[in-house]
């Protein structure tokens, strides 16, 4: 299945039309119908893949699993809710603060 297949496809299914999709992502509203014979750029690939819900890998045929990437967590390290583990093991308070401080910059012979 080609990438304008799988725009189709999920643009279909999501009740969109194609030119509806490529206004979402900001590149020309024709631009999609090109892809079947030109290579489209990472960026506009990138911005189609957000509006429909899919990653990039998806979209080029990489991969059959239309879930993108889970997008990368903060941490507040402040948070006593937050579970803290190496190797599956806790790891000991005066470790945690050590890595507070390391992380914040500061001398650790403080």
């Amino acid at each position: 299945m080609t990438i304008l297949e799988r725009i189709k496809e999920l643009s279909k299914s999501q009740g969109l039309s194609l030119q509806a999709v490529a206004v979402k992502a900001g590149i020309g509203k024709n631009s999609i119908y090109k892809w079947d014979t030109q290579t489209p750029s990472i960026e506009k690939i990138t911005n189609v893949a957000n509006i429909l819900h899919v990653s990039t890998d998806y979209l080029l045929g990489s991969t059959d699993n239309q879930s993108p990437a889970p997008k990368h967590q903060q941490i507040d390290l402040e948070d006593k809710n937050v579970i803290m583990t190496f190797e599956g093991k806790p790891i000991p308070p005066e470790d945690i603060e050590l890595m507070k401080r390391l992380l914040r910059g500061k001398n650790t012979d403080e």
